[in-house]
């Protein structure tokens, strides 16, 4: 019987993406649930749905509130000097290692460079050495992101996350149950608890 999964939208630029990235193994771990991978661009999301930057007072209060989250979760974090910066590349790059079978480590490896060691991740070699670092082939995966079907990719998860109502991110799909933010992780688990029941 196939395992049950869920698939999570993301951007590099989003801090609270990275926060819930860092939780998805153990709530592999205790569902026996597996995370689908779907790289997306949240330009392209706030682009359609008119949505913009957020002014200069919540990006204050977000600053603050990612401090707690990553203080609750036991993880590093800072807000990097450089942001917000265009994450299309590192998307493209971790999309290629998604087809390789690489998905996870290369995600956790660019989300750690831009969000832990607050690295220019729009840079060509700061995604290299990204990757590099995690122990995958950086120079091949680079080459691959700007081949134009992985180019393509990006924009159908975007497109896709937009049929599916997608309007910020993280967003975590249950079947069709959706859940927003990196604080809906709790109701996402009991989710898969209950698909699992059902199998």
């Amino acid at each position: 019987m196939a395992a049950v999964t869920f698939d999570f939208f993301f951007d590099f630029s989003s801090p609270y993406s990275y926060l819930a990235s860092t939780q998805l193994s153990g709530i592999e771990g205790r569902t026996g649930a597996r995370a689908r991978l779907l790289p997306i661009t949240l330009g392209g999301v706030r682009k359609e749905t008119g949505h913009q930057m957020p002014p200069p007072q919540q990006l204050k209060y977000m600053a603050e509130d990612t401090s707690r989250w990553a203080q609750k979760y036991g993880v590093p974090m800072q807000i990097p000097a450089a942001f917000p910066v265009s994450t299309i590349l590192p998307l493209r790059a971790c999309l290629a290692a998604i087809h390789e079978g690489k998905g996870e480590p290369a995600m956790r490896a660019l989300f750690r460079t831009y969000w832990v060691e607050g690295k220019d991740i729009s840079q060509v070699d700061v995604v290299e050495a990204s990757l590099a670092a995690a122990d995958l082939p950086a120079a091949a995966l680079v080459a691959r992101a700007h081949v134009q079907d992985v180019k393509d990719e990006l924009r159908k998860n975007t497109d896709l996350a937009l049929k599916r109502g997608v309007f910020g991110v993280p967003t975590i799909f249950v079947g069709e149950r959706s859940f927003w933010g990196n604080d809906r992780l709790e109701f996402v688990e009991s989710a898969l608890r209950q698909a699992q029941l059902g199998k």
